[in-house]
C-alpha cells in the first residue's frame, strides 16, 4: 500500500484538518468537532437546512457538497463507516435556522440507525427534522424492491435539488416534496475495473483480474451483478445506458440530465470517451439532454471505474438544477 499519510488511524482527522485550513472562509467545524462540518455562515436564519453525512473515502460526497445552494452541513465517519449520532446532532444544531432540517443521505443501515437517533434527540431540542433516503443504484435491488437500493452518485442530484429549493425560502414540507419528486426519477449504475485500499486495512477491498470488469459493484466494494471480461468504452456505455434507461423507464421526449462519474481512479480523458457514446445512445432513445456533468462526484478512494446517473426533469427540476451553487469542491454559476 502506497498512500500519502501518517498514522492510518489519523487519516480522516488529518484530512479534515487540511480541508478546514484550506477553506476557512467556507467551512467550519461545529462545536470544534472536525467530523461535523457546516457552512461557515451557518445557520442561515429562516432557511430550511439540508444535513447529510456518511463515511469518508467518497469525496466530494459528503462534505464536499456543503455550501451555498447545496447542503448546509455533513457529519463524517471513518473510511466507509458511519458517523456517530453525536456528530450528526452537532451538525443539526449548528445548521438549524428555525425553519426545520432535512436529513438527506444514502440508504446504508449504519447511517440510518445513527441519524434516526440524532433526529429524535434534535426533536427534544425543538428542532423539526424530516428524512429522505437516496436509493438510486439499480444494481443493488430490483425495481419492486427499490427501498433496498443503495444511494450512490445520485446523491449529487439530490443535494442540488434540495439545496436549490431551500434557497428559495420554501418550507420544510415543500423542500421535502420537491426532493422526493427528484429522487423518484434518479437512476444509477456503475462498473468497477480495480479495487481501492482502505488506510486502516492496508490491502485491497477486493480482487479482480487484469482482464476483468464488474458490473454493478457498489462504492464500498459490494458485489455487483456480473463479472466478466473487460469491454470497450462503447460496450460499457451500452450496458450502463440500457440498465439505467430501462429501469425507470425513461420515455422518448423526456428531458434528462446525465452524470458520468469517476469512482476515484478513472481519469477525465476516459470519462469523456465514455460520455461521447452515452450521449449518443441517450439521444438515440429520444431523450433530450440537458446540462451534463462529467467528473469526480462520488468516489470510492482510488477505485478504478465509473458510473452513470440519469435524472428526469420537469420545469421545476430543470430550473432548480440550473441555479448557482458554491462549495470548495463544486461551483456552478
Amino acid at each position: 500500500m502506497k498512500k500519502i499519510m501518517n498514522d492510518p488511524l489519523a487519516f480522516v482527522d488529518e484530512m479534515m484538518q487540511g480541508i478546514l485550513r484550506a477553506h476557512p472562509d467556507r467551512l467550519r467545524a461545529a462545536e470544534g468537532d472536525v467530523r461535523a462540518i457546516v457552512r461557515a455562515d451557518a445557520p442561515v436564519s429562516g432557511k430550511v437546512a439540508i444535513a447529510t453525512g456518511g463515511g469518508s473515502g467518497h469525496l466530494p460526497v459528503f462534505m464536499g457538497y456543503v455550501g451555498r445552494g447545496l447542503a448546509d452541513g455533513a457529519s463524517i465517519g471513518n473510511v466507509f463507516s458511519s458517523p456517530t449520532t453525536g456528530q450528526m446532532l452537532k451538525v443539526t444544531r449548528a445548521v438549524n435556522g428555525d425553519a426545520g432540517v432535512l436529513y438527506l443521505y444514502g440508504r446504508y443501515h449504519g447511517d440510518m440507525m445513527n441519524f434516526d437517533m440524532a433526529a429524535e434527540m434534535a426533536a427534544d431540542d425543538g428542532i423539526h427534522v424530516e428524512t429522505l433516503l437516496v436509493s438510486d443504484d439499480v444494481a443493488s435491488a430490483p425495481p419492486e424492491e427499490w427501498r433496498r437500493r443503495r444511494g450512490v452518485a445520485g446523491l449529487f442530484y439530490a443535494y442540488k435539488i434540495a439545496g436549490a429549493k431551500a434557497e428559495t425560502g420554501a418550507s420544510l414540507e415543500e423542500v421535502k416534496a420537491t426532493t422526493e419528486k427528484a429522487l423518484a426519477t434518479i437512476r444509477s449504475m456503475g462498473i468497477a475495473l480495480g479495487p481501492c485500499t482502505l488506510p486502516a486495512v492496508g490491502k485491497p477491498t477486493f480482487v479482480i483480474g487484469d482482464d476483468e470488469m464488474e458490473i454493478g459493484m457498489g462504492i464500498h466494494g459490494e458485489a455487483g451483478i456480473h463479472r466478466g471480461p473487460m469491454r470497450t468504452a462503447d460496450e460499457i456505455a451500452q450496458i450502463l445506458v440500457d440498465a439505467v434507461v430501462n429501469d425507470l423507464p425513461f420515455n422518448s421526449g423526456d428531458e434528462v440530465t446525465v452524470l458520468v462519474n469517476s469512482l476515484g481512479g478513472t481519469p477525465l480523458e476516459e470519462l469523456y470517451i465514455l460520455y461521447r457514446k452515452i450521449a449518443q445512445l441517450v439521444e438515440s432513445k429520444g431523450l433530450v439532454l440537458y446540462r451534463p456533468y462529467v467528473g469526480r462526484y462520488a468516489c470510492s478512494m482510488e477505485m478504478q471505474g465509473a458510473s452513470l446517473t440519469l435524472m428526469r426533469l420537469d420545469g421545476e427540476l430543470r430550473d432548480l438544477l440550473s441555479t448557482p451553487a458554491d462549495t470548495p469542491f463544486f461551483i456552478q454559476n
